[in-house]
């Protein structure tokens, strides 16, 4: 099963972070957290790990919206993106699949929340592709 939605340029990894950021503020997200597993892993293991960063990202009504309809949906958020070295220099964009993702609800209801939020996430890799040369 695809969980995710992903995208991959030939970028400085520290500008497509910001470009994402910037992408997810357009499309009316929020960053809650940013966790960059490279520093915790330094600090907390004493490993070295490549640049990787979780983007707690929140769309406050659409949240709204899903927890109106259920409370546990909480659980579930917020949605992460993550930024991460890839491969023979690639930066990669991973976006959770929303719709996928509120698919385990089994609630109709949240259908089209979930894919909202899978088609907000994929304007936000456009603009991540079409910042940076792939």
């Amino acid at each position: 099963m695809d969980y995710t939605t992903q995208t991959s340029v030939r970028a400085d990894f520290d500008d497509v972070v910001e470009t994402t950021i910037g992408a997810l503020e357009d499309e009316e997200f929020g960053v809650l957290s940013d966790i960059d597993l490279r520093a915790t892993f330094a600090a907390k293991l004493d490993e070295d790990f490549r640049q990787y960063r979780i983007l707690g990202a929140c769309n406050p009504s659409l949240a709204h919206e899903g927890l109106e309809e259920d409370s546990e949906l909480g659980a579930l958020l917020p949605c992460n993106v993550v930024v991460y070295e890839g491969d023979g220099g690639a930066v990669v964009v991973s976006a959770v699949d929303a719709a996928a993702l509120v698919g385990i609800t089994d609630d109709p209801a949240l259908e089209s929340i979930g894919t909202e939020v899978r088609d907000r996430f994929e304007r936000v890799l456009a603009t991540v592709d079409e910042s940076f040369d792939r």
